[in-house]
Parts: C-alpha cells; structure tokens; sequence
C-alpha cells in the first residue's frame, strides 16, 4: 500500500534526525576537544566572584524597588505580546474579517492592560 499525501512515514522524518544527531556530535566534540586542550591554570584570582568586571562587595540581599522589577516584567509581558503580532502580519490577507476582528479584541485587551498599568503609575519613576 502506497502512502497517500496525508500520511507521513518514519522515513519522513530520517534527515531531521540526521541534522540533529550532527548537530549534538559537533557540541560534543568541540566541548571535549576545548576541555581536552584548553589551558587549567586555577588561581584565586580566577576563582573569585565577579560581576561585569567589578568586584563583589556587600552584601546580595539589599533591598531593591520593586519598580525596577515590575518595569521589567512588564516589558517581557509586552515584548512577548508583541511577538504574537508578527505571524497576524505575515497572514494578514489569508486571515479575513474574522482574523482582523480577533486581532482587534486582542489589541484591545492588550492596550486596556497598558492603561491600566500607567493608571496605576507604576512605569512613573521617582
């Protein structure tokens, strides 16, 4: 029996496991062949704690605004929110009335969250 176009076969899928098993041998190589002719020099020096080329000092549980956090993930939350609009955009014309509808509801509930969020100043630094 002939697969039809509906039905994949094991086979189909043979040179995507190809790739990834070249893939995942080439990072197993070149880890181990850096691990096996890197350079081992231990120090103290090369040991400590660093921080974007600044010494750590103090102590890692000061307190820290939680504006810094909140404006942080709102920016995820928006930037990710974002993504979303690019696959509409590309299929904009296969989408119709009804895709263009759905995406307004969605930027309207995405646009009532970014009032709310200035309503309630949280972006307003001090």
């Amino acid at each position: 029996m002939e697969p039809t176009v509906d039905q994949y076969v094991p086979s189909d899928y043979l040179p995507i496991l190809i790739q990834f098993a070249a893939a995942l041998g080439f990072v197993i190589f070149a880890l181990t062949l850096t691990h096996l002719l890197g350079p081992k020099r231990d120090s103290a020096v090369k040991g400590a704690a660093w921080e974007s080329g600044i010494e750590s000092v103090g102590d890692a549980r000061t307190p820290i605004s939680y504006k810094y956090f909140m404006t942080a993930i709102l920016f995820v939350l928006f930037d990710v929110e974002i993504i979303f609009l690019y696959p509409w955009a590309v299929n904009f014309r296969s989408f119709g009335l009804e895709g263009f509808l759905q995406m307004l509801v969605f930027m309207g509930l995405l646009l009532a969250g970014f009032f709310y969020v200035i309503k309630k100043g949280i972006l307003k630094w001090e």
